[in-house]
Formats: C-alpha cells, sequence, structure tokens
C-alpha cells in the first residue's frame, strides 16, 4: 500500500521510504544498523550470509541479451541482489577498477573494450558469495570453463567472456566501494532466505 497524497516522505539511512510520522517500527533499518555495527567491529571476520560480492556484467553480455538469464541464475540460487544499475562507465573508472593488470600487454585493449558499451553493475550478497560467484561464472577463458557455468554456456572468446566477479573478499570489498555509493545499496528483508539457511 501506498504513502496517501499529501503525506510527505522521508529516506531512513537503510534507503527504505516511511511515512513521516509513522510509528511502525524501522525494522529493516535496524537490521542495517545491527549488522553495520557489526561489520565494523569484525571487520575482517565478517562474512556468512552477509558476505557481499560485485559482479559486471560486460558489454558484450549487456549487447546479447542476457543480462535476465545471468540474475535468474544467481537469484535461483539463493543469492540476493542488493545493487544494481545500468551504465556507461568511463575510462577512468575502469582504469582504477584494473589498476592490478595496467603493466600487462592487454591492459589498454580491456579498458577501451569495457568502455564500448552500457554495463550492468551489482551486487550481491549470500553465504560464501564470493566462492560461490565466481564459481558460477567459470574459468577466466571460456575454454576452460565446465558447461552449466555462464562462461561455459555463454562464451567462446577470452576477450568478451560476458561477465566480472571479484576474486577475493577484500576485491569485493573494494570493488563495490568503487561502484557503488553507500546510499545505492539499501538493506532490505530477505523474506526467502528462511528457506535458504538454516
Amino acid at each position: 500500500m501506498g504513502t496517501p497524497p499529501g503525506v510527505p516522505v522521508s529516506r531512513c539511512s537503510a534507503g527504505a521510504v516511511t511515512a513521516r510520522g509513522s510509528t511502525a517500527p524501522f525494522r529493516a533499518a535496524m537490521i542495517c544498523l545491527v549488522l553495520g555495527l557489526f561489520a565494523g567491529l569484525f571487520h575482517s571476520a565478517f562474512g556468512g550470509v552477509h558476505e557481499r560480492t560485485f559482479v559486471a556484467i560486460k558489454p558484450d553480455g549487456v549487447q546479447r541479451r542476457l543480462v535476465g538469464e545471468i540474475i535468474r541464475r544467481f537469484e535461483r540460487k539463493g543469492l540476493q541482489l542488493v545493487g544494481m544499475k545500468l551504465l556507461q562507465a568511463s575510462e577512468e573508472l575502469l582504469k582504477e577498477h584494473y589498476i592490478a593488470l595496467r603493466d600487462r600487454p592487454f591492459y589498454s585493449r580491456l579498458v577501451k573494450y569495457m568502455s564500448s558499451g552500457p554495463i550492468v553493475a551489482m551486487v550481491w550478497q549470500g553465504l560464501d558469495v564470493v566462492k560461490t560467484v565466481r564459481t558460477m561464472i567459470g574459468e577466466t577463458n571460456p575454454a576452460e570453463s565446465r558447461p552449466g557455468t555462464i562462461r561455459g554456456d555463454f562464451c567462446v572468446e577470452v576477450s568478451k567472456n560476458v561477465i566480472h566477479g571479484s576474486d577475493s573478499v577484500d576485491s569485493a570489498r573494494q570493488e563495490i566501494s568503487l561502484w557503488f555509493r553507500p546510499e545505492e545499496l539499501p538493506c532490505w528483508e530477505d523474506t526467502a532466505a528462511h528457506w535458504i539457511y538454516e
């Protein structure tokens, strides 16, 4: 049910829109607050079902209309989508993203290719999500990827391998902060989690 006409709305820190003056408890906001506190206290150990990873569907994946199929696979696995946007990434952003590869001979071609079309940037959350997503994506070289993985099913060449996924928890944290502002990652209660986790 939407907010009645004329009732002002405000946005809580968790990104939820609420009617001003409402006495309903901000359950999602409190969950975000508690999780944020624990993340700060136990930065290195924080993970479990709240681990997050960065995923980007590359220009070839967008042009080939694979966005829906990729999202469907992650959702059917039981992962939670917490952020997504379609954007044309600048070369500056991509150079920062791929800074670890700056001395590789293919670096310039990679940056040029990744800036050649729109990208779908996403943040996914779940138990061991970094490892899970990497497994579902497959090997960097599609020829070495098993059938059933995203690259094994949809890719032929390593230069157009459809999708990027963070390779570690630390990389995920850095990449998420590079591509998303905190307010772009709303905290919402996944009611399906009860049927996925113990």
